[in-house]
């Protein structure tokens, strides 16, 4: 099974979402680049999220970047996208190495504190750029709070890549979800109860779930409608 991005609406077209499984191309980029584990966690979330904002934007020739500037010794980390479901990005420093912190790689102090930043080509004279700080430094809280605050577009971001002790990517994924601006009250509080109880993404991933049945897992009782699917690389 390649890597791929679904779309899909739900609540009658109140909520849209995406969710992709990314594992081949983030290897890719580990091999590429050779990066330790953190590096490929941290970067193969950003690349993650990047592919699917990627898959948001309209037309063939736009594109998208997402920068990640902190002060951790991971550097600064850069991803680039377009709609057609092709991702690229590097970090500062592929090397980097930190001590595990509560038996988990330390994605937060790698990245440190910092600014994330969304630059958006779609053919206009000046792209488009929205800044935000960083919240947590996990890519997945910053990437929601980006478009809360950027887009003012409510959203709940996941993204996980997990590694096997060989340094090979064993899963990577992620989805997102967003609220259209005539979404009913209901919904948003129904919908929040649900995201509140779910797991962590990589697990739904290494118990083999694909990208439509996390979207189902989420979305399945408002009536999820997946529109169409993707696949995503990285080039």
């Amino acid at each position: 099974m390649g890597d791929y991005i679904v779309r899909a609406t739900a609540a009658g077209g109140q909520v849209r979402a995406f969710a992709a499984t990314t594992k081949g191309l983030v290897e890719e980029a580990k091999e590429r680049h050779n990066m330790s584990p953190i590096a490929t966690v941290a970067l193969g979330r950003l690349l993650t999220g990047g592919a699917m904002m990627g898959a948001m934007m309209k037309n063939d020739a736009d594109i998208l970047t997402v920068q990640i500037k902190g002060n951790g010794p991971i550097g600064s980390m850069t991803v680039t996208a377009n709609p057609k479901g092709e991702v690229k990005g590097f970090v500062g420093n592929p090397q980097v190495m930190l001590p595990l912190k509560d038996g988990k790689l330390d994605i937060a102090d790698a990245v440190g504190i910092g600014v994330l930043s969304v630059i958006k080509d779609i053919g206009l004279k000046e792209p488009y750029v929205g800044d935000t700080i960083l919240i947590t430094s996990e890519i997945a809280d910053d990437l929601t709070y980006y478009f809360a605050n950027s887009e003012q577009v409510p959203s709940s971001v996941g993204l996980g890549v997990l590694m096997d002790k060989d340094n090979t990517v064993r899963q990577a994924g992620g989805f997102i979800i967003q609220l259209m601006p005539f979404v009913e009250d209901s919904v948003v509080d129904r919908l929040e109860k649900k995201l509140s109880s779910v797991d962590s993404v990589t697990s739904y991933l290494d118990r083999g779930f694909t990208p439509e049945q996390l979207l189902e897992e989420f979305l399945g009782e408002f009536g999820l409608e997946i529109l169409d699917k993707l696949d995503t690389r990285f080039h």
